[in-house]
């Protein structure tokens, strides 16, 4: 590993200890509330494809959550890994591993969404075609129908990922789509809560609306401040480990 590749700690992991590093993304994940207790997580080969490892280590990582007890490993039809708790014995420790550790640079990561994403807004709002404008009013209508967080999650990241397709740069979409997979710790999936769904909505509605006004100022505002949701998730994460109760 070259030193350059090693001061990317948010990058693909390659280490000789990946399995471990699998577990404390996972770990975390599920304590931030990537993934709600009882929900089933991806299959191996989806998480090996999003993190960029092999299913062996992947297999690793989930018989170790599942052995501290914060996932259950179901066989047979309908198996997989389920969340069976959001904090284990051993989350403290995977959390600082794989976020207070490395906390500058998330900060760093932050300011770089945050500016990126207003990017994006904004040439949304200057290029989105009359089709655009359709994509982003339905994913819209999608997210204010959601019957759960776990739902809501899943047309939050369509609504997005309808602006980002609205830019018509290739490039800008695949920046969008790797900034929420750094952020996320790989998994590619926000932290969603009611509270938090009741805190984008506005949110997004305020985003949409700019877009298909094309009112480009607007919609770089509304996007830098609205990504600053999981921002702030993280960091009460981050407290909790650094200031115990």
């Amino acid at each position: 590993m070259s030193e350059e590749r090693h001061r990317q700690p948010l990058g693909p992991l390659h280490a000789p200890s990946t399995a471990e590093q699998i577990a404390h993304r996972l770990a975390t994940a599920i304590a931030l509330g990537e993934f709600s207790v009882g929900e089933r997580l991806p299959s191996e080969r989806e998480l090996a494809a999003t993190l960029e490892v092999s299913r062996e280590s992947v297999r690793g990582a989930l018989r170790s959550l599942a052995e501290s007890g914060q996932l259950e490993i179901r066989r047979g039809r309908g198996g997989g890994a389920f969340v069976r708790a959001d904090w284990a014995a051993g989350t403290e420790s995977a959390v600082r591993a794989a976020l207070v550790d490395r906390w500058p640079d998330f900060e760093a990561l932050f300011d770089y969404r945050r500016l990126v994403e207003s990017l994006v807004a904004r040439t949304a709002a200057e290029r989105a075609t009359p089709e655009d404008r359709e994509a982003i009013t339905a994913a819209l209508a999608a997210f204010d129908a959601a019957a759960s967080p776990d739902e809501a999650r899943g047309h939050d990241t369509a609504l997005h990922l309808a602006v980002a397709r609205a830019t018509h740069n290739p490039r800008l979409i695949e920046l969008h789509e790797r900034l929420l997979w750094e952020v996320s710790l790989g998994v590619s999936a926000e932290p969603y809560t009611w509270a938090i769904y009741h805190e984008a909505a506005p949110q997004h509605h305020a985003l949409a609306r700019a877009v298909l006004a094309g009112d480009a100022d607007q919609a770089a505002k509304v996007a830098r401040a609205h990504f600053g949701i999981t921002e702030e998730a993280l960091r009460r994460l981050a407290a909790r480990i650094q200031h115990p109760e």
